[in-house]
């Protein structure tokens, strides 16, 4: 079993700047890809990055050069950096790893994240 404990989340004026930290405790040998999701009230889970075991990363559309994705040479941590934040970036974020084929995936508890205009 795999426990994820995400931490860095918190009320920013926009324009302003977040770290997100997932950190992984357990067996994560079948662990290939690493990765944040967002839900905003109302709304679905969406994904924000992702990066695979390989290092190749996966950013949605809205949040292409303002938010950067990585992790440890452990691979037990990953990392969100998120710059120029904007009001619509207001959600809870959960870190998400998993198997290439989806047939282990675990998630963390999610931390909230309101960026104020």
């Amino acid at each position: 079993q795999v426990q994820l404990v995400e931490s860095g989340g918190g009320l920013v004026q926009a324009g302003g700047s977040l770290r997100l930290s997932c950190t992984a405790s357990g067996s994560i040998f079948d662990i290939n890809v690493m990765g944040w999701y967002r839900q905003a009230p109302g709304k679905q889970r969406d994904l924000v990055a992702l990066i695979t075991s390989g290092g190749n990363t996966n950013y949605a559309d809205s949040v292409k050069g303002r938010f950067t994705i990585s992790r440890d040479n452990a691979k037990t941590t990953v990392f969100l950096q998120m710059n120029s934040l904007k009001p619509e970036d207001t959600a809870v974020y959960y870190c998400n790893f998993r198997s290439r084929t989806y047939s282990v995936s675990y998630w963390g508890q999610g931390t909230q994240v309101t960026v104020s205009s």
